[in-house]
């Protein structure tokens, strides 16, 4: 048996505008999920994404039959990246239990495929994130100095759908050209400035430019009160900055804290009515457990 775990992520700039070509910053979490693959009785597999992965496996190496167990911390549709990490997570288990011999690059890009495949269109962030770990700057994929600070994700419970919320940010753009493209480079220009200040571990002002960058996404209509709410509840208990991580509209929320804040910010999300995850960055990408 295999078992091999993967972990989400979040954004701390630049969703929606890394679509259309634009810089973003993403970072590894550890949050993880666990999938265990036997080779035997066949397991029935109600997930696309890891149907998915199967197929791809399967187009390399033939087998008869798989056992496939998954167990993950991450919750589903709300922007942690929870389908990168279960699709990562079942090609690594495959690949070491069939003894296929993929490098872990290929199967970022094989996880990369599936996504696609599912939700029509999809980022490389996600599958690559969860591959490799740590803090990661898109789309060339540069590794950046990890974050020694906390993190607290709010989840509103409330799961939204990455697929329609990017077809109404296009619609948007569609409609108001001269308006919504110039927001979208302002958000690549935050992920360039970004890249400088994590890497100087500057998180005052990575954090400044978080806030920035959530009133941007609420110009583009990917908002919502109750992420507004533990937004801005997570600023007043002394956050460094808070923001939508994901599509928005839903799902969750994150504020970059020092250590000392955690529970206190922790504590302020919870007093609106969110689900507070204490977390922080992993360097640890897919493993074989």
């Amino acid at each position: 048996m295999a078992i091999c775990s993967a972990p989400g992520k979040i954004f701390l700039c630049g969703e929606h505008a890394v679509v259309y070509g634009e810089p973003a910053i993403a970072c590894a979490i550890d949050l993880r999920t666990r999938v265990s693959v036997q080779e035997g009785e066949k397991s029935k597999i109600t997930s696309p994404y890891v149907a998915g992965a199967v197929k791809k496996i399967s187009d390399l190496v033939k087998f008869e039959k798989v056992t496939i167990d998954i167990h993950s911390d991450i919750p589903v549709g709300s922007g942690l990246g929870s389908s990168a990490a279960v699709t990562i997570a079942t090609l690594f288990a495959l690949n070491m239990e069939l003894g296929v011999g993929l490098s872990k690059e290929e199967i970022a890009q094989l996880g990369h495929q599936v996504e696609r495949e599912v939700q029509g269109a999809a980022s490389l962030t996600d599958t690559f994130v969860s591959t490799m770990g740590g803090v990661i700057f898109v789309p060339s994929c540069r590794r950046l100095n990890s974050l020694n600070c906390g993190i607290v994700i709010g989840n509103t419970g409330l799961s939204s759908s990455t697929k329609e919320i990017v077809g109404e940010v296009a619609k948007l753009k569609d409609k108001h050209p001269a308006i919504i493209l110039p927001i979208f480079h302002t958000i690549g220009e935050l992920a360039r400035k970004g890249e400088y200040l994590v890497n100087e571990r500057d998180y005052k002002n990575v954090g400044e430019l978080m806030n920035i960058n959530q009133g941007l996404l609420e110009s583009l209509g990917v908002g919502c009160p109750e992420l507004s709410a533990q937004v801005y509840a997570a600023r007043k208990a002394g956050a460094l900055g808070a923001k939508i991580t994901g599509a928005g509209k839903g799902g969750c929320m994150v504020a970059l804290v020092d250590f000392d804040k955690m529970e206190e910010v922790a504590s302020a999300i919870e007093s609106v009515g969110g689900i507070a995850i204490h977390t922080r960055v992993t360097e640890t990408g897919v493993i074989y457990e």
